[in-house]
């Protein structure tokens, strides 16, 4: 069984073309991979960090999802997975946030 992670902002559906609503479902359907083991161990940590970016971009149910995990894991477990979002975040920047950026850099 194959295990992947997308790590970066130009993949397929998470790219530049795709809409926030395209975007929170493509990081729901990974929290829900990770946290049922489909196709991968289960593995609640992945699991919440894709519930909470998918949230972050206004996916109800991932927020309410993450919510459930978040009640079968330690706080440490919680802290590694908000890490891993940031961390996925800074890595995989909003293309708005990468033009704004620019313009800042340039004036």
């Amino acid at each position: 069984m194959a295990r992947y992670e997308i790590c970066d902002s130009t993949a397929a559906p998470l790219g530049a073309a795709a809409t926030e609503s395209t975007q929170a479902e493509a990081l729901f359907e990974l929290g829900l991979m990770y946290s049922a083991g489909n196709s991968v161990p289960v593995d609640l940590v992945s699991a919440h960090k894709w519930f909470n970016l998918a949230a972050m971009k206004g996916h109800a149910d991932a927020a309410r999802l993450r919510r459930e995990i978040a009640a079968e894991m330690s706080d440490s477990e919680i802290g590694t997975a908000q890490v891993a979002a940031r961390e996925w975040l800074k890595l995989n920047p909003e293309p708005q946030a990468e033009a704004a950026a620019s313009l800042r850099t340039a004036a």
